[in-house]
C-alpha cells in the first residue's frame, strides 16, 4: 500500500485527497494546510487521516511514501526538495517550479534517490485528449498544419503568477503530447488590466516545416471557453471541452491545390465532407492520473507527465515572459528544450 501525505487543500486539494484514496494500492494518510476550517472538513470527509497544519511532519514522517504538493507554484521547489531528500515520491501541481533551474534540480535529485516525480498536467488523461492522440497516431488528420487553442474564462486572477503561468502549462502540455515535433522558437504579447501580472496574451509557438501553433489566455472574458482546432492535410479536429455531449468533432473538410502550380494560379479546390463526432471515455481524468502515479511507483516505471515534461512547459512559460517583456519578440527555444532526457513514454497502460 503506497502511502500518501497532500500538502494544501485549497480549490484542488480535497480532488487530489479523493482521488488518491479511490486509487488501487494507494492511500491518504496525512493532509498538512495552514487553514483549520479546510482542515476540520477534511477530517469530517476522511475520519482517520491525520491532519496538521506544519509540513515538515508530513515530509519528515516515515510512515510516508509519497507526498502530493497542491500549494502556490513559489512553494513548489522547497517543498519538493525536502520530500524527496526525505526519501518521498513527488506529485506536484502545474506549473512544476517557478524557474527552469529549479525544475533541473528536482529532476536531479529524484534521479540520484531513485523517486519519481509527477507533474500534475491533468488534460492528458482526458478521454478527449487519449483519442485526439490516438487520432493523430493513426494518420487519420493527415499531416498537422495547425494548432489553436482558446483557455478564457472571468477570473481566478492570481497574486503570484500571470494569466500565462496560471492556464497555458495545460496547453502546452497537451500541444506537447499530441505533436511529436519540438518547438524551435515562441513569441508572446500580454497586457495587465486589474494588477501588475498580465491577464491576457496571445502566444504563437513556432515548429519546424511550417507547423505552428497559437494560444489565447484570458482572465477577462465573460463566458468560459475551452476549444482547440487541430487543422490536418486529411481533416480537421474540433475539441470544444465545455461541450458535454459532443466534446470532439471532425470535419471531412480542407483544401486542395489541383497541381504545384495551382498553388500559384490559386487554382484549388475545397472538400467539404461529413462531420462526425467520436465517442469520448468519461473516466474522470484525474482519478487515472492518480492511479499512474501508484502504478509507476509500484512498477518503477517512468510517468507519463514526468519531471522532464514539467521541465519543458516551465522553459516554454519563462520564454512567454521573455517575450512579453520585449513586446512580442521572437524567442528561440530550440536549444532550451533539447536537454538530455529520457524519450517521453507517450503511450500508457490504464
Amino acid at each position: 500500500m503506497i502511502k500518501i501525505g497532500v500538502i494544501g487543500c485549497g480549490y484542488w486539494g480535497p480532488n487530489i485527497v479523493r482521488n488518491f484514496n479511490a486509487a488501487d494500492g494507494a492511500q491518504v494518510v496525512a493532509v498538512c494546510d495552514k487553514n483549520r476550517d479546510v482542515l476540520k472538513r477534511i477530517g469530517k470527509d476522511n475520519p482517520g487521516v491525520h491532519l496538521c497544519i506544519d509540513c515538515s511532519e508530513l515530509v519528515n514522517s516515515s510512515s510516508i511514501d509519497a507526498v502530493a504538493i497542491v500549494t502556490p507554484v513559489s512553494t513548489h521547489y522547497q517543498l519538493a526538495k525536502s520530500a524527496l531528500e526525505n526519501g518521498k515520491h513527488v506529485f506536484v501541481e502545474k506549473p512544476f517550479t517557478a524557474t527552469s533551474l529549479q525544475a533541473l534540480d528536482l529532476i536531479e535529485i529524484a534521479e540520484r534517490e531513485k523517486l519519481k516525480i509527477m507533474v500534475d498536467h491533468t488534460f492528458l488523461f482526458t478521454g478527449a485528449v487519449r483519442l485526439i492522440r490516438q487520432l493523430i497516431a493513426e494518420k487519420k488528420l493527415g499531416e498537422i498544419y495547425y494548432y489553436d487553442s482558446v483557455r478564457v474564462n472571468l477570473g481566478l486572477f492570481q497574486h503570484d503568477v500571470n494569466v500565462v503561468w496560471d492556464l497555458a502549462p495545460h496547453d502546452f502540455s497537451i500541444m506537447r503530447y499530441l505533436i511529436k515535433e519540438k518547438p524551435v522558437a515562441l513569441s508572446a504579447w500580454g497586457c495587465s488590466h486589474i494588477n501588475k501580472m498580465e491577464d491576457i496574451a496571445y502566444v504563437t509557438v513556432h515548429f519546424p516545416n511550417r507547423k505552428i501553433a497559437h494560444f489565447s489566455v484570458n482572465w477577462m472574458s465573460p463566458v468560459k471557453v475551452r476549444t482547440t482546432l487541430i487543422g490536418g492535410e486529411k481533416k480537421m479536429l474540433v475539441w470544444n471541452d465545455v461541450n458535454a455531449d459532443e466534446k470532439i468533432k471532425i470535419y471531412d473538410r480542407g483544401v486542395e491545390a489541383q497541381s504545384a502550380q495551382g498553388i500559384y494560379d490559386l487554382l484549388v479546390s475545397y472538400r467539404s465532407g461529413d462531420m462526425w463526432a467520436p465517442k469520448v471515455e468519461q473516466t474522470e481524468a484525474l482519478r487515472l492520473e492518480c492511479q499512474h502515479f501508484v502504478d509507476c511507483i509500484k512498477n518503477d516505471s517512468l510517468p507519463l507527465n514526468n519531471g522532464y515534461m514539467g521541465l519543458e512547459v516551465v522553459q516554454m512559460l519563462e520564454a512567454c515572459d521573455a517575450s512579453i517583456k520585449n513586446e512580442g519578440r521572437m524567442i528561440s527555444i530550440e536549444n532550451l528544450l533539447a536537454v538530455d532526457q529520457p524519450s517521453f513514454p507517450m503511450d500508457f497502460e490504464l
